[in-house]
């Protein structure tokens, strides 16, 4: 393949620019927020999760407040019936001897179920204090969370304005070489996952790093100006400078 060398020396313009674009792109994707944000994400999934079980416990001990409530004053109404008849006087001798048994074993009972009650008081503190511990770390998060996106957001649009500028500067450039040749490149790049084209320098592609055998450097010696070389190894297209030692 033949085409002019300033067409050729202009590939490698081009081949920067694609450089900067992947690394570009790179850098886009590998923000430090990227990760702190996922991971800032999974645990606050896990605090909503947790937030959810600890309403659902705290909707369950209030329900069991409200029957040890309910049977308390249940027996607290007993007493105080079977106390106002005692202290009335009310009945036979046996029976408010009965009355004072009685008092005596629903005083029992009523000191059982206040203790019983006051655990779930208790149990209901506790979650109650939870929920507002896994609040205040959910917030917080919260709030981390949406200054790194602003933070995200402000770097990626950086970035892309970095990218409108390059891929602005490649398409002037683009448009100035040789179709055929801007296919190759193209072509190659495509292949090899970067840059087709990388500059000869002290007889080393700059592309792939390695030195250039002596009869390809005796063949590229020998080539015309406006001949395009390319390198064995990396398939490159190799263009020529002051520097390449030939």
């Amino acid at each position: 393949m033949k085409a002019a060398p300033a067409d050729q020396a202009k590939l490698l313009d081009i081949a920067g620019l694609d450089q900067t674009l992947s690394q570009l792109a790179h850098k886009a994707k590998s923000l430090p927020e990227h990760e702190a944000i996922a991971k800032a994400g999974v645990r606050l999934t896990e605090l909503n999760n947790l937030i959810v079980a600890i309403t659902t416990e705290q909707s369950d001990i209030k329900k069991e407040l409200l029957r040890a409530d309910a049977d308390v004053d249940q027996v607290r109404t007993r007493v105080a019936k079977d106390q106002s008849r005692l202290d009335a006087g009310q009945g036979s001798p046996k029976e408010l001897e009965a009355f004072q048994h009685e008092l005596v074993s629903l005083g029992r009972r009523q000191n059982e179920l206040e203790e019983i009650e006051l655990e779930i008081m208790e149990r209901m503190e506790s979650a109650q204090a939870r929920e507002k511990e896994l609040r205040t770390e959910h917030d917080a998060i919260a709030a981390d969370v949406a200054s790194m996106e602003s933070k995200r957001d402000g770097a990626l649009a950086a970035i892309s304005g970095e990218e409108i500028v390059t891929r602005e500067m490649r398409g002037i450039l683009a448009s100035q070489i040789d179709d055929a040749l801007l296919a190759q490149y193209t072509k190659l790049s495509e292949s090899i996952g970067a840059p087709g084209a990388a500059a000869l320098h002290q007889r080393r592609c700059q592309g792939c790093r390695l030195e250039i055998n002596a009869v390809d450097i005796d063949k590229f010696r020998a080539a015309a100006a406006d001949e395009v070389l390319r390198c064995e190894e990396c398939r490159r297209i190799l263009v020529r400078t002051s520097d390449s030692g030939l």
